[in-house]
């Protein structure tokens, strides 16, 4: 596993987004805490939640508690205080399954306390806030943030389903100890693209979620089928050439797109995870990135925020 920094924390350059492990649909523990346990043997060193990552109807923080258990269990060849959790406020679920938004500032403070005691730590490594509030100005959330890192509950601050103008007022208010934008981008959804760029420029992690839009497609397609897709062939064409997984190729080159990229793929089996894990190993050549951003525009698809 290669590196990259995430503010003044060093972290494995392809991370583990784990909201499929306590939402709807989630496996067993068993399979969820081996999950994790394989990501940290794999080397990997950032392992991404939230507190809304719970099922319909459940107590918040269900993947909190899970990211204790399995950094409290964990016997492998790693050492757990490399790892970074990071987790994320202001966002709920309904009991039909829904979501909701929740920026207010006395809410983001008390679920920031209430986060950090479930991971069991006196200050989360790094705490996001989830997604702007239409009905709060999105600089009261922000000042929220910044009482948690004056009081020391949060080390580090990050933000996530954000535009420009949000990173821009963020870095005002936060300075440097805002690291990191989490927002949705894959070969399928590049709508982030102006927000990638500056990342770059300011030098904050940016974490792709749901990195591999596009790229998984039911095996019932064929190999064949899905090598002539005029949107995404070329990477299950450059995967056959290499031998690996597409899913390999969408995050080498992920990583291609800039220094600053962390993506935080979800997994809900051992075996994923270590084949997301090894795009670390995966440099794609001149040719192969070429060939892969031959592709129609996506900038004007809008999907889901999570």
């Amino acid at each position: 596993m290669r590196y990259r920094m995430l503010g003044d924390v060093r972290v494995g350059e392809v991370g583990l987004g784990a909201m499929p492990l306590s939402i709807e649909g989630h496996p067993d523990e068993d399979r969820a805490l081996a999950t994790v346990h394989a990501a940290l043997d794999a080397g990997v060193t950032l392992l991404d939640t939230a507190d809304s990552y719970h099922p319909p109807g459940g107590e918040p923080g269900a993947g909190e508690l899970l990211m204790a258990r399995a950094l409290a269990t964990y016997g492998g060849r790693g050492r757990t205080g490399d790892v970074l959790v990071a987790t994320k406020g202001g966002r709920g679920r309904t009991a039909d399954g829904g979501w909701t938004v929740d920026g207010r500032p006395e809410h983001l403070r008390r679920a920031a306390e209430a986060s950090a005691r479930r991971l069991g730590v006196e200050a989360i490594g790094l705490y996001q806030l989830h997604k702007p509030d239409p009905a709060v100005p999105y600089a009261e959330s922000l000042g929220a943030i910044r009482e948690l890192l004056d009081a020391g509950t949060i080390r580090l601050a990050g933000i996530s389903n954000v535009d420009v103008g949000g990173i821009r007022l963020a870095r005002e208010i936060l300075g440097e100890r805002l690291v990191s934008v989490q927002n949705r981008y894959s070969p399928a959804v590049r709508s982030s693209e102006p927000e990638l760029r500056l990342c770059a420029e300011l030098g904050l992690a940016f974490m792709p979620w749901s990195p591999l839009g596009g790229i998984s497609r039911s095996s019932l397609d064929g190999a064949s089928a899905l090598e002539a897709d005029p949107e995404f062939g070329a990477f299950h064409r450059v995967a056959r050439e290499r031998g690996v997984s597409p899913q390999r190729v969408a995050l080498a080159w992920l990583l291609a797109r800039s220094e600053t990229v962390l993506p935080i793929p979800g997994a809900s089996r051992p075996e994923t995870v270590q084949d997301s894990a090894a795009a670390s190993e995966l440099v794609l050549s001149t040719r192969e990135l070429v060939e892969l951003d031959v592709r129609r525009s996506f900038g004007s698809r809008r999907h889901r925020t999570h």
